[in-house]
Order: C-alpha cells, then structure tokens, then sequence
C-alpha cells in the first residue's frame, strides 16, 4: 500500500510524461534529477501539487509536463543557481496564458514540445544573461523544443506563420536560438532572430535556415 500511495504521489505531480529529448537540455536537469530534488525538498513537493492544480483551472495542464514547467535555465550550474523551482504563485497567471497560446496554435503546426527553461529567479536570469526586464523573470516565458524530428526551416515557417496569424491577438513573443530550440511568451507581440534582434527574426526576413 505503502509503494501505491507514492506511484500516486507521483502521478499527481506530472511524471507520466512524455520522454524528454536530448536537444539542449541540461545536465542536471532531467526527470531523475528532478524526482530527487523533490524526495529533499518536501516543501517543493506542496508548491509544485498547487502549481498543478491552478493549471487543471486553467485547463492548461499536461500542454507541457509539469515538471518541465519548473526547470530553471540551461545555465543553472554556472551560475550556482537552482536547477529546479516554483515561480512565486502571483506569476503563475502568466505562464497559464503563454500555455494556452502554445496548446492552441503552437502545438497544431509542430506537435508535441517539452520546455527546457521557464522560470529564472532575479539572481540566475541576470547571471544567465537574461535581460533585466526578461519575460523568464515573471513566468511568462518558455524556451521549448518539438519532441517529434522536425527540420529547421519548417519549424521557422510554421511557428512564423502562426504568429504572423495569431501573434498580435495573444501578447506573444516569439524568438529563436540555434538549433531548434525556440522562445515564447505572453508578455507583448515581437519577435527576433538569434542574436536578438528583431531585425534578424526569420519572420521579418523571411529566410528559414
């Protein structure tokens, strides 16, 4: 009975998932990772079971694994910053609208995505090279990458076609790094390339490489 209560445990805390992918995440960062910072923190397990049931509300659970949701930046180690943590509950509202937008128009054209960075406290985003006004500082933004192989230049299409579509009507930032890895969030509508700057975004240019 014992060994049932915690398989329940941890079906409540968002671990059938989706197998993560190997692109761009971080060592220290997986799922094994994440159980064990869970069994030493037990206020962690109370913060991350609320999480999970604000988003059941919102009718955003499961778009992206929760324990996904609570992976800090890539940068974590460098930086001596948590690899792992819960946005304060008054960001939460943030990130709901940013999943909403990813389950409605992200997802449809790319398939399924896992996140590798959400949340970045004031400390690791400054020390992560995040700007100071980061979307990531306030939970309104998800690096991701597709968990199905897609190419490049259709990823950049398509994310670009939605967002020319539906961008403007749901606040969303959209950015793209090497690879295929990817930005969004739902702090207002802009876009840029991967050196940042708007002028670069595939959207703008049109080359999808």
């Amino acid at each position: 009975m014992q060994r049932l209560g915690r398989f329940a445990s941890l079906l409540a805390l968002g671990l059938c998932s989706v197998p993560a992918t190997a692109q761009s995440i971080a060592e220290g960062q997986g799922r094994a990772d994440y159980l064990a910072w869970l069994a030493r923190e037990p206020a962690a397990r109370a913060q991350v079971l609320s999480f999970k049931t604000f988003l059941d509300m919102k009718d955003v659970q499961g778009v992206v694994p929760t324990w996904q949701l609570v992976r800090t930046a890539s940068m974590w180690r460098d930086c001596s910053g948590p690899r792992f943590e819960v946005a304060p509950v008054a960001e939460w509202q943030h990130i709901s609208e940013t999943l909403g937008y990813v389950k409605d128009h992200v997802q449809p054209v790319i398939g399924p995505v896992e996140a590798v960075s959400g949340y970045r406290n004031e400390g690791l985003n400054q020390c992560s090279g995040g700007a100071k006004a980061s979307a990531h500082r306030h939970f309104f933004a998800l690096d991701l990458v597709p968990v199905k192989p897609v190419s490049r230049p259709a990823m950049l299409r398509s994310l670009c076609a939605i967002h020319d579509f539906r961008g403007e009507q749901y606040d969303v930032g959209l950015g793209f790094y090497s690879g295929n890895r990817f930005h969004v969030d739902s702090k207002g509508f802009r876009r840029w390339g991967s050196d940042g700057k708007g002028v670069t975004s595939p959207c703008n240019t049109h080359i999808f490489t």
